[in-house]
């Protein structure tokens, strides 16, 4: 318990591993647990029923656990999941999910959060993503592995950021981004892949060029969406093997794109 600044409150019921710091005036309410060598900075609430795992750092002044912003919402004991190894700065707001979606919002591991970010409810955020200032995801929006959300990005409800993808500074998306695709714009308009991220990654120059293939058959051969996902067949069958997986990846992805794809 020395590690739990005098100040802060924390309830009885909920369940902190021994190692777990907490600041100064910071709340943490009864249906919360967090797991090992996790950090919680100072003027933290911590409420809902919210499971943080371990050697996550929150560096004070933020909002985790709380309802969800939406008018069906009746009290229902919906949850917040938080992974492990997460860097969440200053004054971000994560709400928990909804019983009309998936009842729960989750953040995977190894993402670095930055200050005022909004994290709506039965939001899914993967793993490894880089999320800048003032990002604001509304509800049921899904989020890849290895995603760049540029500051003061707005994403409407509802929509799907493939892996790898990239936005640029105040992006409007209202549509869904493919993998491995950079949007830019208000709204949003597709602006390249991301093949300086997929080098830094480890991808092949043999994936990265098939991607390119993709990425100009959807966009730069005025093809439909469905002419664009008969081409991106054709060259997942003559690709190498390390680059058939993401075009497969890239198909997938158009199928289950219910918004469309941006433009």
């Amino acid at each position: 318990m020395t590690l739990i600044h005098p100040t802060a409150i924390v309830d009885p019921k909920a369940q902190l591993h021994e190692s777990v710091e907490v600041g100064p005036f910071s709340i943490i309410g009864p249906h919360v647990t967090i797991g090992a060598r996790t950090k919680v900075g100072p003027h933290m609430v911590i409420s809902g029923h919210t499971t943080i795992g371990e050697d996550n750092v929150f560096h004070g002044s933020a909002t985790i656990g709380g309802d969800p912003q939406d008018k069906k919402y009746k009290g229902e004991p919906t949850e917040l999941l938080i992974g492990h190894r997460n860097t969440i700065r200053e004054y971000c707001t994560f709400n928990t999910g909804t019983v009309q979606d998936l009842g729960y919002t989750k953040l995977g591991d190894d993402n670095w959060i930055m200050a005022y970010v909004h994290l709506a409810h039965d939001c899914v955020v993967g793993n490894n993503t880089i999320i800048a200032n003032s990002v604001q995801l509304a509800g049921h929006v899904i989020i890849g592995d290895w995603v760049i959300l540029g500051g003061l990005s707005g994403i409407h409800q509802f929509i799907r950021v493939g892996d790898h993808a990239m936005t640029a500074f105040q992006t409007k998306l209202t549509q869904d981004v493919p993998p491995f695709v950079m949007a830019a714009g208000y709204p949003a308009g597709p602006a390249g892949i991301n093949a300086e991220g997929l080098k830094r990654r480890g991808f092949s120059p043999e994936a990265i060029l098939n991607i390119k293939r993709a990425y100009k058959a959807i966009y730069r051969q005025g093809l439909s969406v469905d002419e664009a996902k008969s081409a991106i067949d054709v060259l997942t069958d003559a690709a190498p093997a390390d680059a058939k997986p993401h075009l497969v990846h890239m198909r997938t992805f158009l199928d289950q794109a219910t918004r469309g794809i941006i433009r």
